[in-house]
């Protein structure tokens, strides 16, 4: 039977772990990884609950799409957009590419709704928590053997991590995440027929992650601005490579979870907005 949850752990659950969990993705080898059952019991919570959680956040990711198609610079970016409608694209990332509500899903209602007859396939291959090294690991299952048309790449914000027990040190060298990264450009520039488009690592609120229970970590901005430069100098189309999409000068609270580090819909929205932008710069430099 499965055990009533207290108002503070429905909370924890439905803001910061149901919305990063897909046991296919962590699990490939699970014999349930395609079991709703199998996953909300690996959650604690009732099948239900777990449906209930995923249908509103793919509601929230719909509702952020139609909000952004009322504004008239969308509507005139997405006309200029390199893409007619059955391409194949995957977002290969960490936390913020799983997210169930985060841009990728945003992304996916908005070239849906805005492409007659749309016949893209879309794969998020976003894994939470993901640093450089494990995302390296599986590029080829992940996004080659999809034959995508286009790769988002959206990586380095967990290689950055400082563990509460070692603080003096990055999880990731910044040197390593240099290598992987260049290593996936590589791979991606030799076998994916576009230009890879890189999103720079979201800005972080380092006060609230260190004040989260949930963490044994922190992510400082310093460390997050010298992966951000590194990702701005590949080649391709690069998103928000200023590093201000969560706001200008420091970035705002609303634009985030209440950790500080995930963003809120209006994060994703953000993101959305700055990547149609380097779409239709890649569009115009074709």
């Amino acid at each position: 039977m499965t055990k009533k949850l207290s108002e503070e752990e429905k909370s924890v659950l439905e803001q910061f772990m149901v919305p990063f969990f897909h046991a296919e993705k962590r699990h490939p080898l699970f014999p349930g990884r395609n079991s709703v059952e199998a996953e909300a019991g690996l959650l604690g919570i009732a099948t239900e609950e777990l449906e209930t959680f995923r249908k509103n956040y793919e509601e929230n990711a719909k509702q952020a799409a139609l909000e952004l198609l009322k504004e008239d610079d969308i509507i005139d970016m997405i006309d200029k957009l390199p893409f007619d409608g059955e391409e194949t694209i995957v977002a290969f990332g960490d936390s913020s590419t799983e997210d169930a509500q985060g841009w990728f899903s945003i992304l996916r209602h908005l070239l849906e709704i805005s492409f007659e007859n749309a016949d893209f396939s879309f794969i998020n291959s976003g894994v939470a928590y993901n640093t450089t090294t494990d995302a390296l690991k599986r590029l080829d299952r992940d996004v080659l053997l999809h034959e995508p048309d286009w790769v988002f790449v959206s990586l380095g914000t967990f290689d950055i991590q400082r563990l509460n027990i070692a603080p003096q040190r990055t999880l990731i060298p910044l040197s390593e995440t240099w290598e992987n990264l260049n290593t996936i450009h590589e791979i991606l520039e030799a076998q994916i027929g576009n230009p890879t488009v890189w999103i720079t690592p979201t800005p972080v609120i380092s006060e609230l992650i260190s004040e989260n229970p949930i963490y044994e970590f922190t992510i400082d901005p310093e460390d997050v601005e010298q992966v951000r430069q590194l990702v701005s100098g590949k080649t391709g189309g690069i998103v928000d490579p200023k590093g201000i999409r969560m706001g200008e000068g420091e970035p705002k609270a609303w634009n985030y979870l209440t950790d500080g580090l995930h963003p809120s819909l209006s994060g994703h929205i953000n993101t959305v907005r700055e990547m149609l932008k380097t779409l239709v710069e890649i569009q115009a430099r074709s």
